[in-house]
């Protein structure tokens, strides 16, 4: 199988995942946090050496400001809903993903705020920086946007954006499920107030990891509450961080794993990873962009894709490509609408969805060569 479907989760991972998760289940795996015996002290440290190597990724000065979660949509409801209340605007964009988009209907359906829907400029779903200036009323709390778009790859201007937020003195919340570990993201240095990551992507550890970054000027309500193994005598949940986002057992095994793809990260360098996939994705684009019968949503110009191609081939809707190059080529892709409605109405995809390819850091060019030799195929056969 080539597998070309790392914008839904990178595969393969580093051994040093698989060695990590397996140690710690073997060896260590006891609650962190909640008893004062050997193995849940190492399970506590395993917890904070995850933090301190995701903080030095972002630049996040204090790694106590990062809590884990389950997944970058439950990283992102606790910061729409942990910082909004009645009468907030909100600024978003088309290109974002339903998580963030339908945390704010919901608020916006129960009349507690209203949300501004930036719109792409371009087939690929660029968006203006001036545009979110335009967009700002006297109520707007937060702008949320993704990093990179999970359907075209297109990087938003999020060190603009942010710089926005700051000089308008709005909260930043940027959405980093496509890009983190492979684009450069600075907490400090970018304004960025909120930071939702999920761990199964970019940054290689296991499904069922994510986590939230929230500033220290920043005041979040907890959307959860329960045992955080923290003032365990009281019936209030801890007001502090990570604790006031950290209720119930940890994924501690998922977050050993997740550790070890982030020290992957930061010995390779986003850099070096951000170089390899770009080498695949214009080798992909140029392979499929000599053919007429293919429609490319994706550009590889400049700095402005995360490592993805977006298609539609002639006379085809995305499922059934999706489903000739997994059964008879044995290649994985995505087809659809990639839970991102508005941008596939915002692009005009959203009868026939789109096929995604998404290389990943261990995918080869003898791979990519073969998957355009395989799609100019099918259009050859119709």
């Amino acid at each position: 199988m080539v597998y070309l479907d790392n914008a839904a989760t990178s595969f393969p991972k580093p051994e040093e995942v698989y060695v990590e998760m397996d140690a710690f289940m073997r060896n260590t795996c006891a609650n962190p946090g909640r008893s004062s015996h050997e193995m849940a002290r190492e399970s506590a440290a395993v917890v904070m050496r995850a933090r301190e190597n995701i903080a030095k990724l972002f630049n996040i000065e204090n790694p106590l400001r990062i809590g884990f979660t389950c997944n970058a949509t439950m990283a992102l409801n606790i910061a729409i809903h942990g910082v909004l209340k009645k009468g907030d605007h909100v600024i978003t964009t088309a290109m974002d993903h339903n998580s963030v988009l339908r945390p704010l209907y919901e608020l916006k359906r129960k009349g507690i705020i209203d949300y501004t829907v930036l719109m792409p400029r371009n087939q690929f779903g660029a968006i203006e920086p001036s545009s979110f200036t335009r967009a700002v009323r006297t109520n707007t709390k937060l702008i949320a946007t993704t990093l990179s778009s999970n359907v075209t790859g297109m990087v938003l201007p999020y060190k603009e954006i942010g710089e926005i937020a700051k000089r308008r003195g709005i909260l930043y919340l940027l959405d980093c499920s496509q890009g983190a570990g492979v684009l450069p993201v600075d907490v400090k240095n970018m304004y960025i107030s909120l930071l939702a990551f999920p761990g199964h992507k970019g940054l290689m550890g296991p499904q069922g990891t994510g986590g939230l970054y929230v500033n220290e000027a920043v005041s979040l309500r907890p959307i959860i509450q329960g045992g955080t193994g923290s003032r365990s005598s009281e019936t209030v949940q801890p007001d502090f961080m990570p604790d006031i986002i950290e209720s119930g057992t940890l994924n501690t095994p998922g977050i050993a794993g997740l550790n070890a793809g982030v020290e992957f990260i930061l010995k390779t360098g986003t850099d070096n990873i951000y170089k390899k996939k770009k080498s695949l994705i214009e080798r992909l684009y140029e392979g499929l962009a000599v053919n007429k019968r293919i429609r490319l949503y994706s550009t590889i110009e400049g700095y402005l894709n995360s490592g993805i191609i977006a298609l539609l081939l002639e006379g085809m809707d995305s499922s059934e490509v999706a489903n000739i190059l997994d059964s008879k080529y044995h290649i994985a892709v995505r087809p659809g609408f990639h839970c991102a409605p508005l941008a596939h109405k915002a692009l005009g995809t959203d009868k026939t969805g789109l096929v995604r390819l998404s290389p990943g850091y261990f995918n080869t060019h003898d791979e990519i060569q073969y998957v355009i030799k395989c799609i100019n195929e099918i259009t050859r056969q119709r």
